[in-house]
């Protein structure tokens, strides 16, 4: 009777066990499973940077941290060093990758038709051939938007200058998200009655000449979108800016931190960490990637830098300052 007992009581024992173990498994995070995540950024600059960091904490948020090894990969905005990224996270055969900015997830999409890829840094998903549309992608990529408010931005210009008349833009002729932006500006400009001087650049080394180009056609303003290549060159762009008193408006906060007057912005950060959520939902099997709608931002936020508003002598409206983020 007494080793009946003990039998009975080792099952019983053994049930339980099990039962919290399986209980254990279920909490979202994966703990059970060491997951490998890939992350391949286009370039090292302010907002790019931050919706890397904001990615890493969302995947924290939900218990991703300990149990995952993240495979950091910095392009330094080569597109043979995309590619090699790209073909080394399909080698170690990542279980999910966050692409930043469109060519990087371009890259990473042309390598793998497998691998869950999210995206950030992405203005429009469905014109750069990753989705098939927004709200149901479709295939192995969604993630979070940076469409900027390039309406409003534009709008910002003429609030802060009402006697502006010609206004200068600079993008990368190379990037697709750029592109559209720089569409939406000219559009909106042309309504506003400006007109826009255009100046487009294909690498860092350009930058210079087309700030110059610009301040010898007499631009009053420089409108900036969210664009890679000119973001990681403005200190090269402001030199030659700040000594003609031209103000830079650009698509985003990180940039009127280092030289920017003022902008409506997105949050890199808080879309990196959007990206971060959906990353654990993958991970954890409580989604797939191709089912997922690209998410964005609702409410922007107007940020000021009154530092550069005094070294160029601008006077900013007091309604302007009232409502911005210093």
């Amino acid at each position: 009777m007494w080793k009946k007992r003990v039998v009975v009581a080792a099952a019983t024992a053994l049930m339980a066990v099990g039962l919290l173990s399986g209980c254990g498994s279920d909490n979202g995070s994966g703990a059970d499973k060491q997951y490998k995540v890939g992350v391949i950024q286009l370039v090292e600059h302010p907002a790019l940077d931050a919706a890397n960091k904001g990615f890493v904490d969302g995947l924290a948020s939900k218990g991703f941290k300990d149990n995952v090894k993240i495979d950091q990969q910095n392009a330094q905005a080569d597109q043979s060093n995309l590619n090699s990224i790209a073909q080394r996270f399909v080698s170690d055969k990542e279980d999910l990758v966050l692409a930043i900015a469109t060519p990087s997830a371009q890259a990473m999409a042309n390598a793998s038709k497998d691998i869950p890829i999210l995206g950030t840094a992405i203005t429009d998903y469905v014109q750069a051939k990753l989705v098939h549309s927004n709200e149901k992608p479709g295939t192995n990529v969604s993630g979070t938007t940076d469409m900027n408010p390039v309406e409003k931005q534009v709008d910002l210009i003429t609030r802060v200058l009402p006697n502006a008349k010609k206004v200068g833009l600079i993008y990368s002729a190379s990037e697709v998200n750029s592109q559209l932006q720089a569409a939406r500006m000219k559009a909106h400009a042309k309504e506003k009655g400006l007109e826009v001087v255009e100046a487009t650049v294909q690498n860092v080394n350009d930058i210079q000449q087309a700030a110059q180009n610009l301040v010898s056609q007499g631009v009053q303003a420089i409108y900036m979108p969210t664009d890679n290549v000119v973001a990681s060159a403005m200190p090269n762009l402001v030199k030659i800016t700040d000594e003609a008193k031209i103000p830079v408006f650009p698509g985003e906060d990180n940039i009127v931190k280092i030289g920017g007057l003022a902008t409506y912005s997105v949050d890199y950060y808080q879309l990196g960490f959007q990206a971060g959520l959906m990353g654990a939902k993958i991970l954890s099997g409580e989604a797939k990637v191709s089912d997922m709608p690209i998410e964005s931002q609702q409410e922007f936020k107007l940020v000021i830098n009154e530092d550069v508003a005094k070294r160029l002598g601008i006077t900013l409206p007091a309604d302007v300052v009232q409502e911005a983020s210093k």
